[in-house]
């Protein structure tokens, strides 16, 4: 039987905690290890996990491990999804590429660029909305600066009418469907961009998790 809390990488195997036989034991230090080394190989020797970082990383950690404990203390709903918010450069996006990497048991999640989905609508018009308000599991990246679509002379707000459609699926599925996603805007500007009933139903599709607005640009 495979041993779930331990996963090879570049040839080298990582211990993620210990197992029982029935579940895995997390040892969230250990979590840290593999994170930093998966993500030198997804991205380049220069990624490495920052200290000021680390308290964040155990919130998103806690939900991809499904700790039930941890996400009761801080607040976070594991039928939910993920909004990671925090401003430009500080690792939204290759944090979510790499979690994903955590648990290979559980269903992956695509990574897309919300303009990607306004371009295909522009292209193909409706059936974007109808491809992506499907049981597939998503990551939005960059919600709220993707412009505004246009077929036939038609203007959408796109990705308003995506999230709506999967926010009716995840009461369909009773909860099941996983949407993520990452975003520079804070909860007022997400509203502005998209509109009251937009971000009421956001409300109840994400997990808001957010960086400090101080949090330094690592692209720098």
């Amino acid at each position: 039987m495979d041993n779930p809390s331990k996963i090879t990488e570049g040839g080298i195997e990582y211990s993620l905690g210990k197992f029982d036989g029935h579940c895995v034991h997390y040892d969230f230090s250990k979590i840290l290890i593999y994170l930093n080394a998966k993500g030198k190989l997804l991205f380049g020797k220069k990624f490495k996990i920052y200290k000021e970082d680390k308290t964040f990383l155990l919130k998103l950690t806690s939900y991809f491990i499904r700790d039930e404990a941890n996400c009761k203390k801080y607040g976070i709903d594991l039928n939910k999804g993920i909004l990671l918010s925090g401003p430009v450069g500080c690792g939204k996006t290759s944090l979510m590429k790499l979690l994903r990497h955590l648990v290979p048991a559980q269903r992956p999640y695509e990574m897309i660029p919300s303009r990607n989905v306004t371009f295909s609508f522009n292209h193909l018009g409706y059936k974007t909305i109808e491809d992506y308000g499907n049981s597939k599991f998503y990551c939005f990246d960059d919600l709220g600066v993707e412009p505004v679509g246009r077929f036939y002379g038609k203007d959408l707000n796109v990705m308003g009418e995506v999230l709506l459609s999967r926010y009716e699926l995840f009461q369909e599925t009773r909860k099941k469907l996983k949407t993520h996603a990452t975003t520079n805007l804070n909860a007022e500007e997400l509203e502005e961009h998209y509109g009251n009933r937009v971000r009421s139903r956001m409300r109840e599709l994400f997990n808001l998790i957010a960086f400090d607005e101080k949090t330094r640009d690592k692209r720098v």
